[in-house]
């Protein structure tokens, strides 16, 4: 071989691993990725059963249900009227209470209608409010506070 080619070669191999690291970090993120949607939303979205997203609202007034050990059934909602039911095992938060605002990530059931979350954060201050969503809620004209709290 002489010099040109094993310089070629040195540089076809550079770029060829190069190429297996980004597509094994997209891979990777691709996996990871969990949408955020709001009751709302969900509407509009082509969500399929088994797709991985975070539901985000605020938790129904009188929607709360315990079962049997640590299960608990509870139904999210937003301003728009739309609710989704949702089901988690497990520990729930020291702030998870009706009317409070809760994010669940999980998956949606079979039949593409009861949520099955396994993770359940809920709202950790009542005068935090993430920008988009104080967006939205000016948007539709339900904005109670003065100004949207920093993250």
């Amino acid at each position: 071989m002489t010099r040109k080619q094993k310089r070629l070669a040195v540089i076809a191999g550079g770029v060829g691993f190069i190429m297996a690291a980004v597509l094994l970090v997209m891979f990777a993120f691709g996996q990871s990725v969990a949408y955020f949607y709001v009751p709302g939303d969900l509407a509009k979205a082509n969500v399929g059963p088994g797709t991985r997203i975070r539901l985000g609202g605020l938790v129904a007034m009188g929607s709360v249900v315990r079962g049997q050990g640590s299960t608990v059934a509870f139904s999210v909602t937003d301003t728009t009227g739309a609710t989704v039911p949702v089901t988690y095992t497990g520990i729930l938060p020291d702030l998870f209470r009706e009317g409070q605002g809760v994010v669940a990530e999980g998956v949606f059931g079979p039949d593409g209608k009861q949520f099955d979350a396994d993770t359940v954060l809920a709202k950790h201050d009542e005068k935090y409010m993430p920008k988009d969503v104080a967006d939205r809620l000016k948007a539709q004209g339900e904005w109670r506070g003065e100004e949207t709290a920093k993250p």
